[in-house]
């Protein structure tokens, strides 16, 4: 008789299949079995419609801005793309604890460069919002954005415990801090941005519908008022509610763009609007997908925002720690709400804003940022035993094998 041989034909298709054993306790293989693959796979998918957009638009900006090389966006947007995907990875790696601790530290450290821009800040459109340094601009505020959103959902949670920690009157007092260094710049989209994320953490804290509302209030009237102290903003709010009588011909070049494009779009390379609409790799990226693919592509693009923001918040109200829930649910109403601001403007439903659109249009700073943000979501929405539900937990106890 011949001594049986085991079969490992099983085996070894498992481990083509995946690249990790569920048995795997590395770091890297705990982290792959835990984190949300589908959210994971849909902002990949982002990352590389935003690179093929940058071929598709940098050498018209390119040759706008009397730049030699016409690929030097997209080069470069690439770079910071796939720094962006490592700082991701590497941040939904952390624990919730390393996650606030982060989030604290890059906190104070945006803050500080808020405070010296107006000293050390390079001006741009009438607004100091970026510091400069070998050849390169930071904007501080993209990555005190979710950090703020941490903390305030952290302070939340510390106050509801009732161990006398002030946490609401500290989350309030952040808040402040943030907003009033962003006037400053002035920078009101990105204050409209953060007092939308921290409207939705203190409703989801908990705090009574009356607190909530006053709050609303206060932010239309404080939104309201910008009309009539910045004149920037009344000058786009003028123009959007009479293009006869402005010059609106960004917006023109774009929504003609998103015309031309019909359903299918000119092919890849194809766009010619696009050399007429200045910021046609940042602000306007979407009007250019939109002339070279079509309706179909915004369509995608929506879709996939959509797609990431609702399975989010769907993860989010999962988790059993009110911290958890409301940190990671806040940050995922941060990605969703930009992505929106940014489409309706192309779509000129709303004023002209400088606001990028995540992952896609070009900019080193928000790239970046947006990863650091999906990083911390994904962190705290990962699979831990005891942080979702029972339900949730017996459902995904497999990932524990």
């Amino acid at each position: 008789m011949t001594a049986a041989t085991p079969d490992h034909s099983r085996s070894s298709r498992g481990q083509a299949t995946h690249a990790f054993a569920r048995s795997d306790r590395s770091t890297v293989g705990v982290w792959w079995w835990t984190v949300d693959h589908w959210i994971l796979g849909a902002v990949a998918l982002l990352i590389a419609i935003g690179m093929v957009i940058a071929f598709a638009a940098s050498p018209a900006a390119a040759a706008r801005m009397n730049i030699g090389d016409p690929f030097h966006f997209a080069v470069r947007q690439c770079v910071f793309a796939a720094v962006a995907f490592v700082v991701l990875v590497v941040v939904s790696m952390l624990d919730v604890k390393a996650v606030r601790r982060s989030a604290f530290l890059i906190w104070l450290v945006a803050i500080g460069i808020m405070i010296a821009l107006p000293v050390l800040g390079h001006n741009a459109k009438g607004a100091t919002r970026w510091l400069e340094f070998g050849g390169f601009s930071l904007q501080p505020s993209e990555f005190m954005k979710p950090a703020l959103v941490i903390l305030v959902a952290w302070m939340f949670s510390e106050g509801q415990k009732g161990n006398g920690v002030p946490g609401v009157s500290i989350a309030f007092f952040l808040y402040a801090v943030s907003v009033a260094l962003l006037l400053i710049q002035p920078d009101i989209g990105q204050t409209v941005l953060i007092t939308v994320a921290f409207g939705a953490a203190f409703w989801m804290a908990g705090v009574p519908m009356s607190w909530v509302m006053g709050l609303g209030a206060v932010a239309v009237a404080g939104l309201g008022s910008t009309y009539f102290l910045f004149p920037h903003v009344a000058s786009r709010v003028d123009r959007f509610l009479s293009p006869d009588k402005a010059d609106t011909h960004q917006v023109d070049a774009a929504a003609v763009a998103q015309a031309a494009g019909g359903l299918f779009g000119r092919g890849p390379g194809e766009g010619v609007l696009k050399r007429a609409i200045p910021d046609a790799h940042t602000d306007f990226a979407a009007s250019v997908g939109a002339e070279e693919f079509g309706l179909v592509f915004l369509i995608v693009v929506i879709s996939l925002f959509g797609f990431v923001v609702l399975r989010g918040l769907y993860r989010s109200m999962k988790l059993n720690d009110p911290f958890e829930q409301v940190a990671a649910a806040g940050l995922f109403v941060l990605i969703g709400q930009q992505a929106i601001i940014n489409i309706a403007v192309n779509l000129n439903l709303i004023p002209t804003k400088g606001m990028t659109l995540p992952f896609i249009s070009y900019g080193g700073s928000s790239m970046l940022a947006m990863g650091l943000t999906l990083g911390m979501a994904l962190a705290l929405t990962r699979r831990r035993p005891g942080a979702y539900t029972v339900s949730e937990g017996l459902a995904k106890a497999g990932a524990f094998a």
